[in-house]
C-alpha cells in the first residue's frame, strides 16, 4: 500500500470533524454549488456543510488569475473554478479529496482519443492514470478536472469515508463540481442513492429458461439442482431459479401462482426446502401481468379502465392492475410476494414490467389522468410493494428492458432483449454497480461463446446466470463457466457511457406505447467496442485485465490503458496460459484462437525478482482467492483459498537468473512443478476447501538484480 504524503497528512487534520458525518450520511444532499474559499495559497470546497477537497496552489499564487462560474439550468447545477497562469509557467495545485466510503475515481469526460473506446471496470479502488474525477455515489457528486492539464489521483484508504490524494499541473487548470449528478446532469430522475445501496455480493447461477423454457416439472428442477450442487456451487454459482411453467393458467389472482400446476405435485414450500437442501438459494419468476378475464371484470376497480369504463386489455400485460389503487396492491401483489417469501425464495425475477408501464400505463393515459394520480408513482407502487414484501436481503431482477422509473427499488436489470448480448455492457457500462447490477441475460454455454461470454460477464461485475440443461456440465463448456465464477464487485471507470447509442435516447421510456420488442433505448446486440478492462487493486499489487473479443485494434499501447508506458510490463494470455513476454509502451495481441474466440490478458508491472502472473482458479488471475503476497529473503510466498480436490496452479514469472530451490505448503500436497520458457508452474492438490500457505523458495542472491535492465530480457516497445 502507498504511504500519505506529509502534504496529504497535512490536509488530512482538517478533515477529521467531519468523517464521522460522511461515514453515517442518509440525507438527501443539495442541489447547490460547493462554497469555494480561497486564502493565500489554500482552496477549501465546502459542500453540504463538509470539506470534500482541501489543497494548495504549490506554485506562485500572484502569477495565477483564478476565475469562477456557479451555473444553473433546472435542476441542472454546475460549478466552475479555474486557475490560469499569467508568466506561462505552469501552475501545481496538490491536496485531498475526501468522500464516502462509496465514492472511488474514475472519468467524467468522454477523451477525444482512442482511449475513449475501452470499458473500464475496477475491483477496488482505481489507481489508472486515466482518473480525472472522484465520483460519491452516496451524495451523487462529482469533482473533475477537466481536459488537458495532468491529473494524478491516488485513493489512500477505504471504509467508511475514502481518501484521495489529488494533484494537477498545468498552464490552465479547471475544477468542475457537479451535485447530484445522476440524477440530474444525466436525467435519471428516481436515482437517489442515499436511500439505498447497490447489491455487492456475487449473484451467479442458473435459471431454467433456455434450458427448458416452460417446460419444467419438479423432477427436471430437482435433479438439475442436484448437478448444479455438486458441479457448479464449489466454484461460486449460489443462485437457483426456476423460470415460467410452474403456474397456472390464467394468471390472476394469488393462488395462480402460489398453488403451482399439477407438474409441481409437492409444492412451491417443498421445492424451495429441497433446492436450499442442497446449498443453493431458491429463486423462482413471477410477472405483474393478469390474464383471467373473468376474474378482472369481476373486480374492475382493481384494474385501469379503458374509455367504455371496463378493465382495459393491453397485449402481453392482459388487464393491467391499477398501482395508484392500494387494494389492488394489497390483493394482488403483496400476497404473491409475502407467500414467496414465506415459502423459502430468495431471489426474484419479476417479467412483463415493460409491458405494465407501456401497454397498462402509458397507453391509457387518460385515466390516470381523471383519478389526478401519476402513472409513473403507479407504476413504482407495484414495486414497491413486491420490494417491501420480499425484503431488501433477497435480490430483485427487474425483468426486460431499461426501467430507469425502478431506480433505487430493483437489485438488477436485464439491460436487453431475451438472449445474451455483451453489447448492453457497453451501453450501459455506466449504470452498473452504480444503479444497479446489469445483466446481459442468461449464458448458454456454446463452444463459439462460451468463454467469451462467461469472461465479459464476470469482468464487468454483472449478473451472471447460466441456463442449459445438466447435461452441458459433463462438457469441456463448463470450463469458462467455473473460471468465472463467483463474479467479483467492480466500479466502472467511466461515468460516461463508451457506447452511448442507446442510453441518449432513455427518456423515451415515459412516450413508449409497445412493449413488444426493443426500444431504442434498450440494450442492443451489436456494437463496435470489443476491449474490457478490469484493473484489480489489492494491498499487495495492483494489475490489469484486458479482455479483447475482436481484432479490430492490432496494438495495444499501455498509456490507453492508464498505465506509465516508460515501465515495463509482463504479458500472460489467461485461457491459453501463454506468456506474451516483456513490454514497454504497449503489446501486440495478435490473432485470437478460435478454440476460445476471446483473449484475456493479465498485465503486471516487472519486478527484479520472481512474482505471481496468475492462478488457474479464477480469471482473476489470483485477486479472488489469493492474499499475502510477499518477497523476502529470496522467498515468495502468499496464501490461497483452495477447493478440495481440485488441482491448484500457481503460474510464476522468473526473471533471468532465478534459481528455483523448492516449493513448501501448508495444507495442500505438491504434485510437482514445470517450466515453460520464464514462467514456472507449481501444481498442488488440498483434500479440503479451505486455505493454503505456501512458499516458492530460490537460491539466495540469484535474483538479483533490475528487471527493467535485466541482461537476457526481451523487453518490446
Amino acid at each position: 500500500m502507498r504511504k500519505p504524503s506529509k502534504q496529504l497528512l497535512f490536509t488530512l487534520f482538517f478533515f477529521v470533524f467531519g468523517c464521522e458525518r460522511v461515514a453515517g450520511m442518509s440525507s438527501e444532499p443539495p442541489d447547490e454549488p460547493a462554497i469555494i474559499r480561497i486564502s493565500g495559497n489554500r482552496i477549501e470546497f465546502v459542500y453540504d456543510g463538509l470539506p470534500i477537497f482541501k489543497g494548495e496552489v504549490t506554485s506562485n499564487i500572484n502569477d495565477v488569475e483564478i476565475r469562477q462560474l456557479k451555473n444553473r439550468s433546472g435542476d441542472v447545477v454546475t460549478q466552475v473554478i479555474k486557475f490560469v497562469s499569467r508568466s506561462g509557467v505552469p501552475i501545481r495545485i496538490s491536496g485531498a479529496v475526501m468522500a464516502s466510503g462509496e465514492s472511488f475515481p474514475c472519468a467524467v469526460d468522454r477523451p477525444e482519443d482512442e482511449k475513449a473506446d475501452i470499458i473500464r471496470n475496477s475491483v477496488g479502488l482505481s489507481n489508472s492514470l486515466l482518473n480525472r474525477a472522484i465520483y460519491d455515489r452516496r451524495s451523487d457528486w462529482v469533482l473533475s478536472v477537466d481536459l488537458f492539464p495532468t491529473v494524478k489521483i491516488i485513493p489512500q484508504g477505504g471504509g467508511s469515508q475514502n481518501l484521495f490524494q489529488l494533484t494537477v499541473s498545468g498552464n490552465l487548470i479547471s475544477f468542475r463540481f457537479q451535485p447530484r449528478y445522476y440524477q440530474y446532469h444525466r436525467g435519471l430522475t428516481y436515482y437517489e442513492p442515499w436511500t439505498y445501496k447497490v447489491w455487492d455480493g456475487s449473484i451467479a447461477g442458473w435459471c431454467s429458461w433456455y434450458a427448458y423454457m416452460d417446460d419444467i416439472s419438479e423432477e427436471k428442477i430437482k435433479r438439475t439442482a442436484n448437478v448444479i450442487s455438486g458441479k457448479l456451487r464449489p466454484y461460486g454459482y449460489n443462485y437457483f431459479q426456476i423460470d415460467d411453467g410452474y403456474e397456472r393458467q390464467p394468471i390472476g389472482f394469488p393462488a395462480t401462482w402460489l398453488r403451482p400446476n399439477e407438474k409441481f405435485p409437492s409444492g412451491l414450500a417443498n421445492l424451495a426446502d429441497y433446492i436450499r437442501g442442497k446449498g443453493l438459494i431458491p429463486g423462482i419468476w413471477s410477472n405483474v401481468s393478469f390474464q383471467d378475464q373473468d376474474s378482472a371484470y369481476a373486480h374492475k376497480g382493481l384494474f385501469v379502465q379503458d374509455e367504455h369504463g371496463v378493465p382495459a386489455l393491453g397485449q402481453w400485460i392482459g388487464y393491467p392492475l391499477d398501482g395508484s389503487n392500494p387494494a389492488a396492491i394489497d390483493q394482488i401483489i403483496r400476497p404473491v410476494f409475502r407467500g414467496f417469501k414465506n415459502m423459502g425464495w430468495g431471489y426474484f425475477k419479476v417479467d412483463a414490467l415493460r409491458h405494465l408501464r407501456y401497454e397498462g400505463y402509458n397507453s391509457f393515459t387518460d385515466y390516470f389522468a381523471k383519478k389526478h394520480m401519476n402513472r409513473v408513482t403507479a407504476f413504482r407502487n407495484v414495486m414497491k410493494a413486491i420490494r417491501e414484501e420480499t425484503g431488501r436481503n433477497n435480490p430483485i431482477l427487474g425483468c426486460w428492458g431499461i426501467r430507469p422509473e425502478l431506480i433505487g427499488l430493483i437489485d438488477a436489470c436485464r439491460i436487453g432483449n431475451d438472449g445474451y448480448s455483451w453489447a448492453g455492457l457497453a451501453q450501459y457500462n455506466s449504470f452498473n454497480n452504480v444503479i444497479w447490477r446489469n445483466d446481459p441475460d442468461h449464458i448458454q454455454l456454446t463452444t463459439k461463446n462460451a468463454y467469451r461470454d462467461c469472461m465479459l460477464t464476470s469482468m464487468t461485475g454483472s449478473l451472471l446466470m447460466l441456463t442449459d440443461k445438466p447435461a452441458v456440465y459433463d462438457t469441456g463448456n463448463i470450463e469458462p463457466a467455473i473460471r468465472s465464477a463467483p463474479v467479483l464487485f467492480t466500479q466502472p471507470g467511466q461515468l460516461y457511457d463508451v457506447d452511448p447509442s442507446r442510453s441518449v435516447q432513455i427518456d423515451r421510456a415515459n412516450t413508449e406505447l409497445s412493449g413488444s420488442g426493443p426500444r431504442v433505448f434498450d440494450a442492443g446486440s451489436s456494437t463496435p467496442y470489443d476491449l474490457f478492462l478490469l484493473e484489480i487493486n489489492e494491498p499487495y499489487e495492483n494489475w490489469m485485465l484486458l479482455g479483447r473479443i475482436g481484432e479490430r485494434r492490432k496494438r495495444i499501447s499501455f498509456s490507453e490503458l492508464g498505465l506509465d508506458p516508460s515501465r515495463v510490463y509482463l504479458v500472460f494470455e489467461y485461457w491459453s496460459k501463454t506468456f506474451e513476454g516483456a513490454f514497454r509502451s504497449g503489446f501486440t495481441p495478435g490473432p485470437i484462437d478460435t478454440g476460445y474466440n476471446c483473449q484475456l490478458f493479465c498485465i503486471r508491472e516487472a519486478q527484479e525478482h520472481p512474482q505471481l502472473m496468475a492462478t488457474n482458479r479464477h480469471l482473476s488471475c489470483g485477486a479472488l482467492e489469493v492474499t499475502g503476497v510477499a518477497w523476502e529473503n529470496d522467498t515468495l510466498s502468499g496464501r490461497s483459498a483452495v477447493l478440495a480436490d481440485e488441482p491448484y496452479i500457481l503460474y510464476l514469472h522468473e526473471p533471468k537468473g532465478s534459481t528455483y530451490s523448492s516449493f513448501t505448503s501448508e495444507g495442500a500436497t505438491f504434485l510437482g512443478t514445470e517450466v515453460i520458457g520464464s514462467i514456472r508452474q507449481i501444481k498442488l492438490r488440498s483434500d479440503a476447501t479451505g486455505g493454503v500457505n505456501w512458499k516458492v523458495i530460490y537460491n539466495k542472491g540469484d535474483a538479483s538484480g533490475d528487471a527493467r535492465r535485466a541482461p537476457g530480457w526481451l523487453v518490446a516497445h
